[in-house]
């Protein structure tokens, strides 16, 4: 009776296996589909934003379009139009005017 229970048991073995297999499977194709794409997304943006220099036209992530003024340490100074000047975190910057023009 034990014996009949056991082999019962060991039938569903192989499926078991298989449904790790896939799920496994979802994992990688989820990581290369999804996460991996926002990682490298991310590493650009954070690179861009330690680059910006001096004259860089940006756009801010509230929209607001400018010329880099001033730079210090975390923060910048960004001039729109009419002379008006504004401090913002470096963290602010969305992308450079140039690829906002093209979007």
């Amino acid at each position: 009776m034990i014996y009949s229970i056991l082999l019962q048991a060991g039938g569903g073995g192989a499926s078991n296996y298989s449904f790790m297999i896939m799920l496994g499977l979802m994992f990688v194709i989820m990581y290369f589909f999804m996460i991996r794409p926002q990682q490298k997304k991310a590493k650009e943006q954070k690179k861009f934003i330690e680059e910006v220099k001096k004259g860089d036209y940006v756009v801010t992530i509230g929209g607001m379009h400018g010329r880099v003024a001033e730079l210090e340490g975390d923060t910048f100074i960004l001039e729109a139009e009419k002379g008006a000047r504004m401090k913002y975190s470096k963290s602010a910057i969305s992308m450079e005017s140039s690829k906002a023009a093209s979007k």
